[in-house]
């Protein structure tokens, strides 16, 4: 069975979850997500979005 979900989703809950069960402050999590917003706004975002996916082949072992 193969299940899809949206990385925003994914994220969501591991926020919920750090929030609920590890005492994340929500204001810790709110600037971490800005941050990332505007980080996907540099020079920075297709190093970070190549590594990532690198990452997310090797992890899932379709990596060549």
């Amino acid at each position: 069975m193969t299940l899809n979900l949206p990385l925003v989703v994914v994220l969501g809950l591991i926020a919920l979850g750090a929030v609920k069960f590890l005492g994340v402050r929500v204001w810790v999590v709110v600037v971490v997500a800005l941050f990332g917003f505007y980080l996907a706004d540099t020079f920075l975002a297709p190093a970070i979005d190549s590594t990532t996916r690198d990452g997310v082949q090797v992890v899932n072992g379709t990596h060549h």
